[in-house]
């Protein structure tokens, strides 16, 4: 009866789930090649098994670790700088009162969300790069140059800006959602009470926002080596390989750039790995605080 009852939501749900199967748990099988050396004229039926030899190789390699290296500490910037803004974002959204001006001003930051990475970059090549609007400010005034696009000291920097400009908006949504959910009557109750706008937000809404903030940032560091693959491999030959190179793009030039596929899926399935120990990690960090997290305890 209770099947009869729920067959037209299952037969809704079936496409996403067979795509769910297809594209993210079949492609799972081909993690085998990591232990291989594999040939794609044999396929992986036939290919030389290799045991743990690619992963020896790439504990082995300078430029692997210099790619670790180089995605932990963009990541970390990139949690520094990022991270906070779509929630600040978000508070000040909510503090418009006049409706038409936050349908504005959401449209206006949603906007780069939709737009490529080769297009963002472009962008900000022509504000910042040698030949952009910053230095030609600077020529006019004869101040000097100074091309940020090729500057290595200053690529986190960039990255992370590049970063807030093009996805901060588009992360507004869930807080947005969240700060929809507080009882109003709460803060309705603390002005009769005369809590200005600073203990509200600090009492109401900051609290209201906690569990969702323990959540988005429980599934940042579960993604904490994965920093953006199309940004880093447009860029990558303007600042160096030393200071550009992370996991991704490792695996992509050391692995299908260069034909050793096998190379290239054992540096995949390490960072998978670390990945899901990091969100799981952060997962048990955000029970002793006494949040949900991705499942409750």
């Amino acid at each position: 009866m209770r099947l009869r009852r729920d067959r037209s939501l299952i037969l809704m749900t079936l496409p996403a789930v067979v795509l769910l199967l297809v594209f993210n748990y079949v492609p799972l099988f081909g993690l085998v090649t990591a232990f291989q050396e594999y040939d794609p004229l044999a396929g992986i039926w036939h290919s030389t098994w290799a045991g743990l030899d690619q992963f020896q190789r790439l504990f082995g390699d300078a430029n692997f670790w210099n790619a670790v290296q180089n995605t932990l500490y963009l990541s970390f910037v990139q949690l520094i700088l990022f991270f906070p803004v779509p929630i600040a974002l978000a508070l000040l959204l909510n503090s418009v009162l006049s409706s038409r001006v936050r349908n504005f001003i959401q449209s206006v930051v949603y906007l780069p969300h939709f737009f490529s990475w080769v297009l963002a970059i472009t962008i900000f090549q022509q504000m910042l790069g040698g030949a952009g609007a910053l230095n030609h400010f600077l020529r006019n005034n004869d101040i000097g140059t100074w091309d940020v696009m090729t500057n290595p000291d200053t690529f986190a920097l960039l990255i992370s800006a590049q970063v807030i400009w093009k996805e901060a908006g588009w992360g507004i949504i869930v807080f947005l959602a969240a700060l929809a959910a507080v009882n109003t009557d709460l803060y309705e109750a603390a002005a009769a009470d005369g809590a200005g706008r600073w203990r509200r937000l600090w009492h109401i809404t900051l609290p209201g926002l906690r569990g969702v903030i323990v959540l988005m940032l429980v599934l940042r560091l579960g993604n904490a080596l994965t920093v953006g693959f199309e940004q880093f491999l447009i860029q990558r030959n303007a600042v160096g390989y030393d200071t550009a190179d992370v996991l991704d793009t490792f695996s992509f030039y050391y692995g299908i750039a260069t034909g050793d596929y096998s190379y290239g899926a054992a540096a995949g399935l390490f960072k998978s790995v670390i990945s899901l120990l990091l969100i799981w990690g952060a997962n048990k960090l955000a029970h002793a605080f006494g949040e949900d997290g991705l499942y409750r305890r």
